[in-house]
């Protein structure tokens, strides 16, 4: 059974170009370290405090191997040390769960009708 993690972060309103350039450090080594990253996502509109990320991983057991890889890894250290230095991370929250709805349907789509006025 997979789980998902999601994260919340709460950011320094003025640090959100310093947790998207970490954001993205992580895109190569948390696979490399056995997660697979759906993503992180930064504030847009709304909030300019909140962020998130999620992966899944196999299990709590493959997710405890996982972040001893991630800590061990050296793209991880320097990562972990960029957000210490920086301390645009205030809280960071994280929460497992598993997915209860899917297998889901294609996505449909659809055309808009507008009428163009003669």
């Amino acid at each position: 059974m997979t789980i998902t993690c999601f994260i919340r972060y709460e950011i320094d309103p003025f640090g959100k170009a310093a947790f998207e350039q970490y954001a993205k450090a992580w895109g190569q080594a948390i696979p490399r370290c056995g997660a697979d990253l759906i993503g992180y996502y930064a504030p847009h509109e709304g909030s300019a405090t909140t962020a998130y990320a999620a992966y899944n991983i196999d299990s709590l057991a493959a997710y405890e191997a996982y972040r001893a890889r991630l800590a061990a890894d050296p793209a991880g250290k320097a990562n972990y040390e960029f957000a210490r230095r920086e301390k645009f991370i205030l809280k960071e929250d994280r929460i497992f769960l598993k997915l209860v709805s899917g297998p889901h349907g294609p996505r449909q789509l659809f055309q808009s009708a507008v009428k163009e006025e003669a």
